[in-house]
């Protein structure tokens, strides 16, 4: 049930295991795999008190490169994946003092990072501001074009025998306490042994999951924009991220600016305040960023949970695993979350990697 990165990586891995797989999704959904920047940044993106999610993160990011080398000999489509490092930069000594608490916190977690003065972060990106006090450079955190992913797990997935059933899901159907079968919109049923909650924002949508059977699950909105470089070269090499706002490159020269991050429930408008908001801060960090020719402006809908961790594992019901409530680390989490929900339903065991992030870890009176 959901037909994003997370749930087409999870049907790939799981046909891979011989089983009898089926994709029910809406194609023309706004969840937050169609506008999401595919920043792959477990380092820069690491929080106080979060070292249980940045283990899985950085488990994760470490099995992308033969994730995709895997994905693409299956099915010769490119998955847009670049390794290109990330640059966290200060605008001002503001910001340039919380990057000297944030890289004590990483050098404390052991993490690859090195901290840079402002010469130097300039050299190394020279489209950076004159006014940028300084950086910290990951050099193993890169990106992927979710767009191009999505293209290559489908492709994967259909050669693997899964079928698709381009429509939303409307309940799921539960018998003698377990999941018995899926209906769809257009009231077809799915009988199954097993239904895989992987709708994410949507997922506390969908009838049928008994109240209190997972937890919270909140729409988290996120607007973006979509420039383009008018030449050979855009304004930046690497991610470029600073505390309010971030610019990916893609090879193509297309160029991300985002995210807010938004509690407005299913609201996907994209606002002028907020388009105005992202590319304020960004020319801050790049002032070249004005020369770029706007193409769009997105807005998805990122899973939220309690703590912002994910709820990866058994439901409380049988019949019922749950992926999803990835939050902001979906693309990233696309290759562990695949791997392990398809073992556990090959095996019936757990992975240990996500034993933490049981969906049941609230209780059940952690319900909406």
């Amino acid at each position: 049930m959901g037909g994003g990165l997370i749930g087409l990586s999870i049907a790939w891995r799981s046909a891979q295991h011989g089983l009898d797989v089926s994709v029910v999704d809406d194609p023309k959904g706004k969840g937050a795999s169609g506008v999401a920047a595919g920043m792959l940044a477990p380092v820069t993106e690491v929080h106080y008190g979060e070292e249980e999610l940045l283990r899985l993160n950085i488990a994760s990011a470490a099995s992308y490169e033969s994730f995709i080398a895997e994905l693409e000999s299956d099915t010769g489509v490119d998955a847009g994946y670049r390794r290109c490092g990330t640059l966290m930069v200060a605008r001002d000594a503001d910001d340039n003092a919380e990057l000297d608490d944030l890289f004590e916190f990483q050098q404390k977690l052991g993490l690859d990072v090195e901290r840079l003065r402002s010469k130097e972060v300039r050299a190394l990106e020279p489209g950076l501001a004159p006014s940028v006090r300084g950086g910290i450079l990951a050099p193993e955190d890169h990106q992927v074009d979710p767009s191009a992913l999505a293209v290559s797990l489908r492709t994967a997935c259909v050669r693997a025998g899964v079928r698709f059933f381009d429509e939303s899901v409307r309940s799921i159907e539960v018998g003698q306490e377990r999941v018995v079968a899926v209906l769809t919109a257009s009231g077809d049923r799915l009988p199954t042994q097993t239904a895989v909650l992987a709708a994410g924002a949507y997922s506390a949508l969908i009838e049928g999951i008994p109240p209190d059977a997972i937890p919270v699950i909140r729409p988290v909105k996120g607007q973006l924009v979509h420039l383009a470089a008018t030449g050979p070269f855009g304004v930046n090499d690497r991610n470029i991220r600073g505390l309010e706002v971030y610019v990916v490159a893609r090879l193509s020269g297309k160029v991300i600016v985002g995210a807010t991050v938004e509690e407005l429930g299913f609201d996907t408008t994209v606002t002028a305040g907020a388009i105005h908001e992202l590319l304020r801060r960004a020319y801050e960090l790049l002032p070249g960023i004005t020369e770029l020719r706007f193409v769009r402006g997105l807005a998805g809908l990122r899973p939220g949970t309690p703590d912002n961790a994910p709820l990866l594992g058994p439901g409380a019901i049988d019949g019922l695993v749950v992926a999803t409530g990835h939050y902001r680390n979906g693309v990233l989490l696309t290759p562990i979350t695949g791997r392990t929900i398809a073992e556990l339903m090959a095996t019936g065991a757990t992975p240990g990697e996500i034993a933490a992030f049981s969906p049941t870890r609230f209780g059940r009176g952690a319900a909406a």
